[in-house]
């Protein structure tokens, strides 16, 4: 059976860690997680290594010291899973605006749809978000066209963050190199993949506003993503060596 792990970066996610483990957990297929809890005071971290008691086996952490941005979190996050053999590495969201049963799906896209990376996608089948600010839809859909534009890329949700990345797919990307640290790290690994030959598909889902906690959406978050996607275009991407 292919090794799967669902890397989730929590800063103060303590109200929903424990929800989004057990609701990972009750799906078939065996999937292990890994948080990586960026020094969270409110003690995500406290709850994640008491739920370790029950799963030792399929729930891991990684315990960083303050926030060291959303990019870095995750690309920790990939080479721990390629140091142990995953086969399928996903991203996700702590706070329930992606769902976990859409895993599967996500899953199936790359294990019999042909894709090297599947795309929990917001917007491939019109605008499939609930309960977010107008403004913020505007801000985020509007973002996605800007990135299509400027790239040059047939992907209609570049900033999504609910991901299915093949083995082979990171271990081609050079992960050292990975620029944006924010939400353009989203564009960047969705264009260098691309750019390196691979198949992407997205996955029509409905994301819902969490209901608990906070968002940690920025001013400086975005305006990194608009102007990293102007230099990412301009870029020379090279596989790892």
């Amino acid at each position: 059976m292919e090794k799967k792990l669902v890397i989730i970066p929590t800063y103060n996610e303590i109200e929903n860690i424990s929800k989004i483990i057990e609701a990972v957990f009750a799906l078939e297929g065996d999937y292990h997680i890994l948080v990586i809890d960026d020094g969270s005071p409110d003690g995500t971290a406290g709850v994640v290594k008491a739920l370790q008691q029950a799963h030792p086996e399929r729930l891991h952490l990684i315990e960083r010291s303050g926030k060291l941005g959303l990019g870095t979190a995750y690309v920790t996050g990939f080479k721990w899973a390629l140091e142990r053999d995953y086969d399928y590495i996903f991203e996700m969201d702590a706070d329930f605006s992606h769902n976990p049963a859409d895993l599967p799906r996500l899953l199936s896209a790359c294990t019999e749809g042909g894709a090297d990376v599947s795309i929990g996608s917001r917007y491939s089948d019109g605008i499939n978000v609930v309960n977010w600010p107008m403004g913020r839809i505007i801000m985020s859909y509007s973002a996605s066209i800007y990135v299509r534009t400027v790239l040059g890329i047939k992907v209609y949700d570049s900033t999504a963050g609910f991901v299915c990345y093949k083995r082979k797919v990171l271990e081609t990307i050079d992960l050292d190199a990975v620029k944006m640290k924010g939400y353009g790290f989203q564009v960047e690994l969705k264009y260098t993949a691309l750019k390196l030959g691979f198949k992407i598909k997205e996955v029509s889902v409905i994301f819902v506003n969490r209901k608990e906690g906070t968002s940690k959406m920025s001013g400086s978050i975005f305006g990194e993503a608009f102007w990293g996607v102007l230099a990412l275009r301009f870029r020379k991407l090279r596989p790892a060596r």
